[in-house]
């Protein structure tokens, strides 16, 4: 903002007084008595006073004070060129001092000011009277003896003209700043708010204001972040949250069945399977050990993944008679016996559906070895499907080997023959294993 100029204006007269019978001369300020001559002679101020004008002031010499001008502004420097040129004529030349009888001269203002009603000097104020040459651009201040010219605020005096300050140039404001014609406006991008100043801005805390968040809110400089609770994702918004379905993730979650809910999933088992502690595991419930079954005093509870049979008694069928509760003989003296093996002894297991192949799931060998004989395993029966065969593992023992995968539930009967050969006596005879394999539901 230019400041305003103070133009220093002193002019004063010359006024001898003479008494009668004795010459005597006073100077009035702005003048000093030479002794030799006799008379008032201007005082240089310019050259007498240090610093008379200030700042991009110059000191202009008057004839009884002095000016202060701007260096360059010719404006400030025409309404005060030589103020006395046109009032009073220069100081006389040195001459003798003449005897000049006492006059009385009428009451006169030097230059700035007027006599008023009162018959005393009183500031002329050239910007009322517009009398001042001020440029139409700048304003008028009036002064005592004078006046200045300057320029409003957010306006600058260069050569005359006052131009448009741009505040936006010289960083005024923190973050934006629109120009205007003598001022200027400061705003804040999105997440400030502008300070009480006008100029700088402050972070916006969105979280305690708006909280635009469905769940968490994490307030950041200038902006903020939306964070959701485990179990839920941020969706394309970046503001709502919604549930993460984990099942989806993994089938190995739950090893039987995911059921996703609000924020989390959980893990439940088939009927006749408990939940384990880890949260995702099944394991078989054994009703037959738990006594939880309905089977008659007759029937043997058989216990199977996720399940139980009750299994009736073996009952042996003609011609056969029963030795014990699993096995039947066909006696060698029956004549119905001679092509039939010689025992069938009852066996019963479980698998659970879908077990890795190959697998070894049963053994069988013979209980008595004879001199001469040798023994050849097969299955008799039951393997339509061609899921299983029997590997020979030693001269009196056999394997069988699951090749496929059996699904449950399924139940399975295998008669399993070991045939006995004896060269040295010509005999020849079988025993069978009739195996049932209850397939369960499920892998586990």
């Amino acid at each position: 903002m230019q400041g305003l100029k103070r133009i220093l204006t002193a002019f004063t007269l010359v006024i001898c007084l003479s008494s009668p019978g004795k010459a005597q001369q006073q100077c009035t300020n702005g003048f000093d008595l030479d002794r030799a001559s006799g008379q008032c002679l201007d005082i240089d101020e310019c050259r007498t006073i240090p610093e008379a004008c200030r700042g991009d002031m110059v000191c202009v010499n008057q004839n009884g004070g002095y000016l202060c001008v701007p260096r360059t502004n010719p404006v400030y420097r025409s309404p005060y060129l030589n103020p006395y040129s046109n009032i009073y004529p220069p100081p006389p030349a040195p001459g003798p001092v003449p005897n000049y009888p006492t006059v009385t001269r009428p009451l006169m203002c030097r230059f700035g000011y007027q006599l008023d009603e009162n018959n005393q000097c009183a500031d002329v104020d050239e910007c009322a009277s517009d009398s001042h040459q001020c440029n139409p651009t700048q304003i008028c201040i009036n002064t005592e003896g004078g006046y200045t010219c300057s320029c409003t605020e957010g306006y600058w005096l260069l050569e005359g003209q006052c131009l448009d300050i741009d505040e936006c140039r010289y960083g005024y404001c923190q973050q934006l700043c629109a120009n205007v014609p003598g001022s200027y406006s400061c705003t804040c991008n999105p997440g400030f708010t502008l300070n009480d100043d006008g100029r700088s801005c402050q972070d916006v805390n969105e979280c305690t204001t708006e909280n635009p968040c469905t769940q968490t809110c994490v307030n950041t400089y200038g902006s903020f972040l939306c964070r959701c609770e485990p179990g839920y994702e941020l969706e394309a918004d970046g503001v709502n949250c919604s549930d993460m379905d984990e099942c989806s993730f993994s089938e190995f979650l739950c090893q039987h069945e995911c059921v996703n809910g609000p924020g989390s999933y959980y893990c439940i088992c088939p009927s006749g399977y408990n939940l384990l502690d880890d949260s995702r595991s099944c394991q078989d419930i054994n009703e037959c050990e738990n006594r939880n079954f309905t089977c008659t005093p007759q029937q043997t509870c058989f216990n199977i993944p996720g399940e139980y049979k009750c299994l009736d008694p073996v009952r042996c069928e003609d011609p056969y008679i029963q030795i014990n509760e699993n096995r039947c003989m066909c006696p060698a003296e029956n004549a119905g016996c001679r092509d039939q093996p010689f025992t069938i002894l009852y066996r019963v297991m479980d698998m659970v559906s879908g077990r890795s192949v190959p697998s070894d799931i049963f053994q069988m060998q013979a209980t008595t070895r004879y001199p001469g004989a040798y023994y050849i395993f097969q299955i008799k029966s039951g393997n339509e499907g061609r899921e299983f065969y029997m590997r020979q593992t030693g001269p009196i023992s056999a394997t069988l080997v699951m090749t496929r995968p059996v699904k449950g539930p399924r139940t399975i009967q295998l008669d399993l023959e070991m045939i006995t050969v004896n060269t040295v006596i010509n005999f020849r005879g079988s025993s069978v294993i009739r195996l049932r394999i209850y397939v369960s539901q499920y892998s586990f």
